[in-house]
């Protein structure tokens, strides 16, 4: 089993998580995107990370990786049982993947990438905006949503897998959850990032 790509990207970072609360292991190849090494390419043909190769399947794209290893590795169980709480599963990691990726992504991508790779000066503005703007809301909605150690039923899930990730890369921005204004989101968030599986998820 290899995973291609950074983990510093929250989606290879979800992937890697979720592999490592399977019980499983991996072979870890840290790439950027685009990389043109050709058995990545060969995963992942439009050269987004994470790309994925288990005893010579490929695919990429962190949620088709996921659903493949539940499927084929469902033990212990990641996606909770019931269709009600299978379609809430589904929904926080959309919502993770979509909302809550892109609008870290502003902060991350102009205060640690753009510097890491020497392309240009930062966009402040974008930055300001999704920390002031766009963030808050997203924060807002996971405050309300928490009434317990799991978002959905009683037992850690993809969705809390795929939350918790973007909150590393605003860290690693220099902007962690501000715990005053978010206590609740905050003290879910805490034990899951203190996981063996986040903590190890580095390249």
């Amino acid at each position: 089993m290899i995973v291609y790509g950074s983990s510093l990207s929250p989606f290879v970072r979800k992937t890697l998580a979720f592999i490592a609360e399977k019980g499983l292991t991996t072979e870890r190849k840290p790439l950027p995107p685009n990389d043109p090494f050709p058995e990545f390419r060969a995963c992942s043909p439009l050269g987004k990370i994470p790309g994925f190769e288990d005893r010579g399947f490929r695919i990429s794209d962190s949620s088709a990786i996921c659903h493949y290893l539940e499927r084929k590795y469902p033990t212990p169980a990641l996606f909770p049982a019931s269709p009600e709480d299978f379609a809430r599963t589904i929904w926080y990691e959309e919502f993770a993947d979509t909302s809550l990726v892109s609008a870290a992504g502003a902060v991350f991508f102009n205060l640690v990438v753009k510097r890491m790779m020497q392309l240009g000066e930062p966009d402040m503005v974008a930055v300001e905006t999704a920390l002031k703007d766009g963030l808050p809301k997203l924060f807002n909605y996971l405050e309300g949503q928490i009434a317990g150690p799991d978002l959905v039923g009683d037992a850690l899930t993809l969705a809390d897998i795929a939350v918790a990730s973007p909150f590393v890369n605003l860290k690693l921005a220099g902007h962690p959850l501000d715990a005053t204004r978010w206590p609740k989101l905050s003290a879910y968030l805490e034990p899951i990032l203190a996981r063996p599986s986040f903590v190890n998820a580095k390249d």
